[in-house]
């Protein structure tokens, strides 16, 4: 079924006036995540991210609600005493009834205060608690679930200290609940089984049974009349899915992540969200375009450096010539596209071979998964090209130092004497120790099921094996990264930055933070139709490729013919010029205010609102904006696209020889154009003038449209031609 047009923040024309007619005095808001200074996956960055905004609307009345794990603790919360009188009662009473709470700030942008419950210390209850929940809501959890038992003791101890809050408020206040997932669903259905005045808001950012059907290699998309009873059960989740669903259908507001998982969610859990919250981040814009640019130069050349030691031997290609593709996020073979990446690999190595092209692709899967350590092959590759640094620079010392010498006494050096035997000898042992009769591995680290892992199995099979002949390299690296690595010692926000592409062509994708990140820094994505991300930007952008956004056709495309399409974007990419390369990064870069928390909080204000309005009828009313004939507005295409490198010399210091001048561009002025054209989200306003169609039989049109024509190239389609212009860059450094 065709998707429907989500609700843009455009659309809602009256959230500005929504902050003046809350008054959040007597207000306090309570998130509950099991992710709160807990990194499982992507709810962690939407509350670590939205903190900051959210604390400063909210202020001393915003508490977080998540597990405590000391280890978690140690690192990322700070211990201290409740400053609110009421939620110190709180704590204490519970405290002295058996229960074990902690109240801190996470050290976080934002640094909002916490309330951890520690859930082990509680296991007593179990039995108790899931017999009430039997009683009351019919959902038996079976005894070998333990995540579902989490689930459980976290709901009621979140239960019990939102009631005991509200009982110890000496004045009652309008308490919002906002609960993620469904591992926080229990508190949320037994606040409304009790009564709690507590106004509720569930949000799913990816429905359980979606993911397993997904998971499931089923036609999920164009087939949801699914009998979802008896899916469940097949999967041995029905009782988690029934804690989902009984949320969701008890809260009084529900809102999800996409427009996509909307549709998903009224299926399968048979309940239209009220509201689409779209995931943000905190955009740090730099004042000047060149200082992201050097961002990603800095940490192209880490990545490099990583490239030397783990091709030693065979490093038959030139790094300068080198693109770095990349994968990453939780290990879903299928659902996050890492099957339908490593066929186009496949095919993009075939094309790089038959054409003869210069170009080596090397490309990172940064999926953690089950191992027991880095393996010898690759530390050795470090450890060899440290031995080289040292060497050649104990040469350069010792050569500098004749040098000196030499010329101080007025005399030209003799270049014969400068070496002399040992220098060479110490050379020639550093370069016999670069020999490998082994082709570079493709796994980092020694895998716990290598027979059976899917990425490694899928590499045997296409014969991706890091061969000198091949033109796409692939490195699996199975574990997060981080700075203190000694293999690969950058974090994962800094590698971002040193790639050229990331692809995340994934089936089953609620949002998808990956490429909302590369967004951000500047760096290409391909993502796809069937993820909240790539509809968002189809939904707000006229052409996503000529920003450095491809979308992949993966809902009415067969594999096959996807897998096609993603070759295509691949192979276009690396016939880019470094030129064009470096022109799309900065139009990419320029998209990162629609994703800023600072537009696309007013979602999670406007759910708010609205749970206030439902929960609280006598204090708060709630009128849902009209949607109008204005369906928000859509960034257009590119107004210019630069045909050559060379005729912005006067902002680009170095200039290429390689490429012939066609045109005049001024690269400053269409940056200032693109720069009015996108807009936040959340703001309207009149289509410019020179977006408006001309009027028939309109002379003045007609030569405006002439010179126009006459001006300004046309737009081309390839998403090989990067449009737009960008500021001031070194592009050697790129």
């Amino acid at each position: 079924m065709p998707l429907a047009r989500s609700v843009s923040v455009t659309s809602l024309t009256g959230l500005e006036d929504w902050e003046d007619e809350i008054n959040l005095e007597n207000a306090v808001l309570f998130e509950v995540a099991w992710e709160v200074a807990n990194k499982v996956g992507g709810i962690y960055t939407v509350l670590q991210t939205k903190a900051k905004i959210t604390s400063d609307e909210w202020g001393e009345n915003y508490f977080l609600l998540g597990p405590y794990l000391e280890q978690n603790v140690r690192t990322q919360v700070e211990l201290i005493d409740p400053p609110h009188p009421a939620v110190r009662r709180t704590i204490d009473s519970m405290n002295t009834k058996g229960c074990k709470v902690y109240f801190g700030r996470w050290l976080i942008e934002g640094g909002p205060y916490v309330v951890l419950l520690d859930v082990g210390a509680t296991a007593w209850s179990l039995d108790r608690w899931k017999t009430e929940l039997w009683d009351s809501c019919t959902i038996g959890v079976p005894w070998y679930d333990r995540e579902a038992n989490d689930a459980v003791l976290f709901g009621f101890l979140t239960a019990w200290f939102l009631g005991e809050f509200v009982a110890q408020c000496e004045e009652k206040p309008f308490v919002i609940g906002h609960f993620h997932e469904w591992l926080a669903g229990v508190g949320l259905i037994l606040c409304r089984i009790r009564k709690l005045p507590v106004a509720t808001i569930f949000t799913t950012h990816a429905t359980l049974l979606g993911r397993y059907l997904c998971a499931g290699s089923v036609d999920f998309y164009n087939n949801l009349n699914f009998n979802v009873d008896k899916e469940a059960g097949d999967r041995q989740i029905y009782h988690r899915y029934c804690m989902e669903r009984a949320a969701v259908h008890c809260t009084h507001v529900f809102t999800t992540v996409s427009q996509i998982t909307a549709v998903e969610a009224e299926h399968l859990l048979k309940r239209k969200p009220d509201l689409v919250t779209p995931n943000g981040l905190n955009v740090k814009k730099f004042s000047a375009m060149h200082e992201f640019q050097n961002l990603h130069a800095q940490s192209k050349a880490h990545i490099q450096e990583f490239v030397r030691g783990h091709f030693y031997g065979h490093l038959d290609f030139n790094l300068d010539k080198t693109l770095f593709f990349f994968i990453a996020g939780r290990y879903e073979f299928s659902n996050k596209g890492a099957d339908i990446f490593l066929e186009a690999l496949a095919r993009l190595n075939y094309l790089l071979r038959v054409n003869g092209s210069q170009v080596t692709v090397v490309t990172f899967f940064i999926m953690p998964a089950r191992t027991n350590n880095f393996n010898v092959e690759s530390l050795k590759g470090q450890a060899v090209r440290k031995q080289l640094w040292d060497t050649a620079n104990a040469v350069k010392e010792k050569f500098g130092k004749k040098l000196y010498e030499s010329l101080l006494v007025g005399n030209l050096p003799d270049m014969n004497k400068m070496l002399d035997k040992e220098d060479f000898t110490m050379m020639k042992r550093a370069i016999f120790a670069t020999q490998r009769h082994s082709f570079p591995p493709v796994c980092t680290h020694n895998m716990l099921d290598d027979s059976t892992d899917p990425v490694l199995n899928t590499i045997r099979r296409l014969g991706l094996f890091n061969s000198s002949a091949d033109r796409v390299k692939v490195i699996f690296h199975p574990e997060f990264l981080s700075s203190t690595s000694p293999l690969l010692p950058v974090d994962y926000e800094e590698f971002v930055r040193g790639c050229h592409l990331g692809v995340f062509p994934s089936y089953y994708e609620p949002w998808g933070y990956t490429p909302a990140e590369c967004t951000v820094m500047g760096i290409p994505s391909i993502s796809t139709n069937l993820s909240g991300f790539g509809c968002f930007m189809e939904e707000h952008i006229a052409d996503p490729s000529a920003y450095g956004i491809y979308i992949l056709d993966r809902r009415f495309r067969a594999l096959d013919d996807s897998c096609t399409q993603l070759t295509s974007f691949l192979y276009s990419f690396c016939q880019q010029s470094r030129r064009q390369r470096i022109i799309q990064r900065n139009r990419t870069e320029r998209l990162s205010d629609l994703l800023d928390w600072k537009y696309l909080g007013r979602y999670y204000m406007s759910a708010r609102h609205m749970a206030l309005a439902k929960a609280f009828p006598d204090n708060f009313t709630y009128e849902p904006p009209e949607e109008t004939a204005a369906q928000g507005f859509r960034y257009p295409r590119p107004a210019s696209v630069p045909p050559s490198p060379s005729i912005s010399r006067h902002s680009s210091p170095h200039h290429s020889e390689t490429e012939e001048d066609d045109e005049r561009y001024d690269e400053e002025e269409e940056a200032e154009k693109d720069r009015r054209n996108i807009k936040p989200p959340a703001m309207t306003g009149p289509v410019p003038e020179w977006r408006r169609p001309p009027k028939k039989g309109s002379s003045e049109a007609s030569t405006s449209s002439n010179a126009s024509n006459a001006s300004t190239p046309t737009m081309p389609s390839s998403p090989s031609d990067p449009s737009s212009p960008s500021s001031s860059i070194i592009e050697e450094r790129n």
